[in-house]
C-alpha cells in the first residue's frame, strides 16, 4: 500500500527556516554589536563581537555568568534592580561598565529583552554597543564644566547666567552679593535684584538680542540684595550659547560700593580742603614742578603775588614778579625741588606805608619713590608780628638798661662811700695810711668804671676809661698827669664789660706806681696811640730802676706790678717796663678781643640775619 502526501509546502517552509537560520547565524556572528543569549544568568551563546568587545580572544564566553562581564568597581547599576525592571517591563536599557581583559573598564550601551515576555525563565537576549569614547568625552565635558564652575565660584566677581526661563546659575560671589541661595533665584528674572528705577540695566535687556558673539555691554547700577542692602555694581553683559545652541546671557558683576563710598568721601574731603584753603588767612599757592606755573591759589595769596589770585593762574614767577624777585624765588623753588625737603625763607617786600615781611615755606609734593610733580607755597605776612616782637624787645632792652644804670649808680655811690670811710681810717691811723691809700685808689678806679657805665648804653669807650682813671689818680695825689691821644680810632675803641674793671685797675696801679717811684717835681705823662689793629698806652715818669730789677721776677699780689700782671688779659695784651734814659717807660699793648671796634652800623633796609631782601629798599 503506498501512501502519497504533498510535502512541497513543508519542504518550502523547511528551506525558508533554514534560510532564516543561516541569516540569523550570519547576523549573530557577523554583527558589530555584541549579542548574547542568557538563561538563568548564564550565557548560552555569544557572538564574536561580544568576545572582541570584552577582549576574550578564546571566544569561550558560553557558560559564564553574565554578571562576570561587568566591572562592579565602576558600574553603579544594581543587578537585582536591573532584573526586576526586565521582568516587569520585558526590557531594560542603560549604560554599564564592562570588565575588559586588560583590566580597564569599558562603557557599553546595554539592551536586555525577554525572549518570551510571558515566560521570563526562557531567558533574554542581551546586546552590547561600545560607547566608551562618547562616555569618556561626556565625563571630560562634565569634569571641565565642574572645574569651570569651581573656578567661577572662587572668583570675587559675581557671575549670573540667564536662559529663556530666567536665572539658570549663579556663582558663590553672586549668591553672596544678592544674599541668597541659588534655589532662591533659579527661574527668576534678574530684575528681582534691581531697584525701582524703570531704566535699570537689569530691566532693559532688549539690547542683548542685537549683541553679536563676543560683544559686551558695560553698565553701572545699584542692586538690592535679599537682605535689603543697596549697593553699586559695575557689570558686563555678554551673549553665550548653552545646550542645544540656545542663546544665554551671562552677567559679570563687581561690587564697587566701597569704591563709590571712597570716591564720595574723597570728593567731600577735596571740597572741604578747598573751602579751608580759600578761607585760610595765609597765602597758599600750588605750582607745577616742571614749569613753576601757578596751578591753584587762594584769595589770601593776592597780597603776596601782587595781583588777583585768579589772574595769576598759569603764570610763571617771571610773569608775576620783576626780574630780581623772580630770580630769587625761582632759585629757592628749584633748590627745594632738588633737595626734596621743605625750605623756609623770609622775604622783605615793599609796602605802601612800610616794608612787609613774608614768612614763606616751600614743600615739594611727591609720591613715595617718585620725583615731585607739584610744589606747595605757604606764605604768611608776619610784618605786624615782627613789629610787635621788636617793640617788646626794645621795651625789654630799655627796662634792662634802666635797671643796669640804677645798679651801676648805686654801686658807684657805695664804692665812693667805702673810699671815704677808708680815707677817714687812714687819717686816724697814719701807720696804715700808705696801704689804705692804695686800696682807696683801687676802689676809686672801680667806682669810676661804674660811674661811666651809668650814662653808657653798652660797652665803655677806652678813651673815657683812661681819662677817668687819670683824673682820679690826679685828684688823689694832687699831681698833674698829661694825657694825650693820637691815631685814627682814638674815640672808637671799646672795652667789653668783662675787661673794663681789670684794665681800669691796671691803669690805676701803673699811674700810682709812676707817682710813688718817680720824681714828684717832674712831669707825669700818659700817651695813647690808636690804630685799626691795637691801642698802645705809654706811661712815662722820671726815675731809675733798682739794680737787678727784672719784671719777670716780680711776684703776684694784690697791689703793684703783681696785681697788674694778674689782671691784664693774657691773650689780648702785652705789658712792658723798661728804662728809657732818665725815664721809666711803662707800655701796654691792647688788641682784640680785649678791646673792640664798634660794628659797622646797619643800613636801613639792608639784609640782616636770614631775611632776604627781594626788592631794593
Amino acid at each position: 500500500i503506498a501512501v502519497l502526501s504533498d510535502i512541497t509546502r513543508i519542504r518550502a517552509q523547511q528551506a525558508q527556516l533554514q534560510a532564516l537560520g543561516r541569516d540569523r547565524d550570519l547576523m549573530f556572528s557577523l554583527s558589530g554589536v555584541g549579542i548574547a543569549f542568557v538563561r538563568d544568568g548564564i550565557i548560552q551563546s555569544a557572538n564574536p563581537a561580544l568576545s572582541h568587545l570584552v577582549g576574550d580572544e578564546s571566544g569561550s564566553l558560553v557558560g559564564k555568568n553574565l554578571t562576570s562581564l561587568y566591572s562592579t568597581e565602576v558600574d553603579t547599576n544594581s543587578e537585582p534592580d536591573v532584573m526586576s525592571v526586565l521582568r516587569s517591563l520585558g526590557h531594560w536599557q542603560g549604560e554599564r561598565a564592562l570588565r575588559h581583559r586588560r583590566g580597564a573598564a569599558l562603557w557599553a550601551e546595554v539592551a536586555l529583552r525577554l525572549v518570551n515576555p510571558q515566560r521570563a525563565e526562557e531567558g533574554f537576549i542581551a546586546s552590547f554597543v561600545n560607547v566608551d569614547d562618547r562616555h569618556r568625552a561626556e565625563q571630560k565635558l562634565t569634569l571641565q564644566a565642574d572645574r569651570t564652575r569651581a573656578i567661577l565660584d572662587s572668583v570675587f566677581v559675581g557671575i549670573v547666567t540667564l536662559d529663556s526661563h530666567g536665572i539658570a546659575w549663579m556663582n558663590r560671589s553672586a549668591r553672596r552679593m544678592f544674599a541668597g541661595d541659588l534655589a532662591d533665584f533659579v527661574g527668576q528674572p534678574l530684575s528681582t535684584a534691581a531697584t525701582s528705577d524703570i531704566d535699570h540695566p537689569f530691566r532693559m535687556t532688549d539690547y542683548l538680542e542685537h549683541l553679536q558673539d563676543g560683544q559686551t555691554h558695560t553698565f553701572e547700577c545699584q542692586v538690592v540684595g535679599r537682605d535689603g542692602r543697596v549697593f553699586w555694581v559695575v557689570g558686563n553683559a555678554v551673549v553665550t550659547f548653552g545646550e542645544f545652541n540656545q542663546r544665554q546671557i551671562t552677567y559679570a558683576l563687581l561690587d564697587i560700593d566701597r569704591r563709590r563710598q571712597a570716591e564720595a568721601q574723597t570728593v567731600e574731603a577735596q571740597a572741604t580742603l578747598q573751602r579751608i584753603i580759600e578761607t585760610a588767612p595765609m597765602a597758599i599757592t600750588l605750582m607745577d614742578a616742571k614749569t613753576l606755573k601757578v596751578l591753584q591759589s587762594n584769595q589770601a595769596a593776592s597780597a603776596f603775588l601782587l595781583m588777583d589770585s585768579g589772574k595769576a593762574l598759569g603764570k610763571a614767577p617771571e610773569e608775576l614778579f620783576e626780574t630780581n624777585r623772580a630770580r630769587v624765588l625761582r632759585a629757592d623753588m628749584l633748590g627745594c625741588l632738588d633737595s626734596g625737603q621743605s625750605v623756609h625763607r623770609e622775604y622783605i617786600l615793599p609796602g605802601k606805608a612800610s616794608s612787609q615781611i613774608w614768612d614763606v615755606n616751600f614743600l615739594p609734593l611727591n609720591r613715595e619713590g617718585l620725583a615731585a610733580d607739584q610744589l606747595l607755597l605757604v606764605a604768611t605776612d608776619v610784618s605786624e608780628q615782627r613789629k610787635a616782637e621788636q617793640a617788646r624787645l626794645d621795651a625789654a632792652i630799655a627796662q634792662r638798661e634802666m635797671l643796669v644804670k640804677e645798679v651801676h649808680h648805686r654801686i658807684k655811690n657805695n664804692l665812693q662811700g667805702v673810699a671815704g670811710l677808708l680815707q677817714q681810717i687812714a687819717a686816724r691811723k697814719p701807720e696804715v695810711a700808705s696801704a689804705i691809700s692804695e686800696v682807696v685808689g683801687q676802689v676809686q678806679a672801680i667806682a669810676q668804671v661804674y660811674g661811666l657805665q651809668v650814662g653808657a648804653g653798652g660797652p665803655l669807650r677806652l678813651k673815657n676809661v683812661i681819662e677817668a682813671i687819670a683824673n682820679s689818680v690826679q685828684r688823689t695825689f694832687g699831681r698833674p698827669i698829661t694825657v694825650t691821644f693820637a691815631g685814627e680810632h682814638e674815640n672808637d675803641w671799646l672795652l667789653p664789660e668783662a675787661e673794663s674793671i681789670p684794665i681800669a685797675l691796671s691803669l690805676n696801679e701803673l699811674l700810682t706806681n709812676a707817682h710813688k717811684h718817680g720824681n714828684p717835681s717832674a712831669p707825669l705823662s700818659c700817651a695813647i696811640h690808636s690804630t685799626d689793629a691795637q691801642v698802645t698806652i705809654e706811661i712815662r715818669n722820671h726815675g731809675q730802676f733798682p739794680d737787678g730789677f727784672n719784671l719777670a721776677r716780680v711776684p703776684g699780689g694784690v697791689s703793684g706790678l703783681g696785681l697788674v700782671r694778674a689782671l691784664l688779659p693774657r691773650r689780648s695784651s702785652k705789658f712792658q717796663l723798661m728804662q728809657d734814659a732818665e725815664q721809666v717807660l711803662t707800655r701796654i699793648e691792647l688788641t682784640p678781643p680785649g678791646i673792640n671796634l664798634p660794628p659797622t652800623p646797619h643800613v636801613s633796609g639792608a639784609a640782616s640775619g636770614h631775611q632776604i631782601a627781594l626788592w631794593p629798599q
